[in-house]
C-alpha cells in the first residue's frame, strides 16, 4: 500500500477517461460548462482569458471547453459544449444568481435556459457551487460535477486518478466509520489542549467518490474521495485560522459555535466573528465531519486537500447538500448562507498538532488518526 504521495505515479490527465468514469459514455446528453466570473460579461469573446488572476476560469475554458470542442464531446457520444458565465457569488456554497452570458454576448437564465436543458453541468470556478447546483440538480433532474480552485497540481493528479478505485476504498472506510456513535477530535495549539465532540448518532457515512451514474440527478465534487457525516451535536474548543497571521479558539455548544477566542494575531477577525454569530446564529452550526480518503500531493486548494487520507475537515453553515437541514431560509442573511470547510493539515495548519482522532463506537473507543496519518485501524480497513 502507497501511503507517500511522491512515491505514487499518476497517468496523464485524460478528459474522455474522467468523464467516462465519473459519468458513464453518453446517450447523446447535452453538456454544458459554467464558469464564475467577478463581471460576468468578461466571457465575451473570451476576454477573460486575458486576465492572470481567472486562472481557474482558464482551466475551465483549456481543460474543459477546448477539451470537449476539440473531439471529447464526439467520442463520448455527448452534445453541446457549450460555456455560461454567472457573476461569482463571494462566498463558498452560495446561491447562484440566476442571469448568465453566453461567448457571444447575449444574457441567459440558468433556470430557464441552461439548467432544464442539459443533462451535464460542469462548474469551473473560483466558489465552491456544490450545495447550489446539488439543489437545481435535484429539482430539473441532470447531473454534473464542481470543480472550483483548479490548478495544475490537480489537473495532473487529482482529476487523472481511477475514480472507480476511488469509490472501493472510500467504500472501505466508509463501512468502517458508519454507524459510529461519536469522533473525538484532540487539537494542541499554543500550548493548549482541546477536544471537539462531534455526536453523528449512529447515522449511515456518506461518501463523495467522484461517480455520479446515469439514473439519478446527483452532483459530483472534483477532485473526490472522502466519507463523511452531518453532525447533530458537539461539544467542545477547536482552532480556526483566520488568515497566516491570526488564530482562533472556536468554543461549541449544542452543536454551534458560539465564540471565539483570540490566541494571536488581529482582534479584529475575533470580534468580527462574534458579531456575526451573534447577529446569524445560524452561521456558527456544525455541518460537516469529512474525512480524506485518498493519496495525492497537497495542492495548496482544499477541494484536493481534503480529500487526502490523514486529513479532517469541520465545516459550518449550509448542510442542505449532504442531506442536512440547514437551508439558506434559515439564515438571516442570505449572504450568510454558505458552507465554509476549515480543513486540518500539516501544510494548511502547521501551527495546529492534532495527535489523535477517535471514533466512539459500539462502546469502543477508536483511534483512527495520529499525527494527520491514518492510524492502524484505517490502513486495516484499506488492506482488507
Amino acid at each position: 500500500m502507497i501511503l507517500n504521495p511522491s512515491e505514487r505515479t499518476f497517468p496523464p490527465f485524460n478528459l474522455e477517461r474522467l468523464m467516462t468514469t465519473s459519468f458513464g459514455h453518453g446517450e447523446g446528453e447535452k453538456l454544458c460548462i459554467l464558469i464564475d466570473l467577478p463581471n460576468p460579461q468578461d466571457i465575451l469573446d473570451f476576454k477573460f482569458l486575458t486576465d492572470e488572476t481567472l486562472s481557474i476560469q482558464n482551466y475551465g475554458y483549456e481543460v474543459f471547453y477546448k477539451g470537449f470542442k476539440n473531439g471529447a464531446l464526439k467520442a463520448l457520444n455527448y452534445t453541446g459544449g457549450d460555456i455560461f458565465a454567472y457573476k461569482e457569488t463571494g462566498g463558498s456554497n452560495l446561491d447562484l444568481s440566476d442571469e448568465c452570458w453566453t461567448p457571444e454576448g447575449v444574457e441567459l437564465s440558468l433556470e430557464r435556459d441552461v439548467y432544464p436543458h442539459y443533462g451535464i453541468i460542469l462548474v469551473v470556478s473560483t466558489f465552491s457551487a456544490t450545495a447550489p447546483l446539488t439543489a437545481m440538480a435535484k429539482k430539473y433532474g441532470f447531473r454534473g460535477a464542481t470543480l472550483h480552485g483548479l490548478n495544475q497540481i490537480i489537473v495532473d493528479t487529482g482529476l487523472a486518478v481511477d475514480y472507480a478505485e476511488v469509490s472501493r476504498s472510500a467504500e472501505k472506510l466508509r463501512k468502517g466509520l458508519t454507524r459510529a456513535d461519536a469522533f473525538e477530535l484532540d487539537f494542541e495549539v499554543e500550548g493548549q489542549k482541546t477536544t471537539l465532540t462531534l455526536y453523528v448518532n449512529q447515522q449511515e457515512a456518506q461518501k463523495s467518490h467522484g461517480l455520479c451514474p446515469r439514473g439519478k440527478p446527483d452532483v459530483a465534487n472534483l477532485p473526490a474521495g472522502e466519507v463523511y457525516f452531518v453532525p447533530q451535536g458537539g461539544e467542545g474548543q477547536f482552532p480556526f485560522k483566520y488568515s497566516e497571521n491570526t488564530l482562533g479558539l472556536l468554543t461549541v455548544k449544542d452543536g454551534k459555535v458560539v465564540k471565539s477566542r483570540l490566541l494571536y494575531g488581529d482582534y479584529a477577525h475575533i470580534q468580527a466573528h462574534n458579531e456575526k454569530l451573534a447577529d446569524d446564529p445560524v452561521t456558527g452550526a456544525l455541518g460537516e465531519l469529512g474525512f480524506g480518503t485518498q493519496v495525492l500531493p497537497f495542492s495548496g486548494r482544499d477541494i484536493q486537500d481534503e480529500k487526502i487520507l490523514g486529513t479532517l475537515h469541520v465545516a459550518t453553515g449550509r448542510d442542505d447538500h449532504l442531506g442536512g437541514h440547514l437551508t439558506p431560509d434559515l439564515f438571516k442573511d442570505p449572504k450568510n448562507a454558505s458552507h465554509d470547510d476549515v480543513l486540518y493539515a500539516p501544510h494548511k495548519t502547521p501551527e495546529v498538532r492534532m495527535p489523535e482522532v477517535r471514533m466512539i463506537k459500539e462502546g469502543q473507543s477508536v483511534v483512527i488518526l495520529r499525527n494527520y496519518q491514518p492510524a492502524e485501524f484505517l490502513l486495516n480497513l484499506l488492506k482488507a
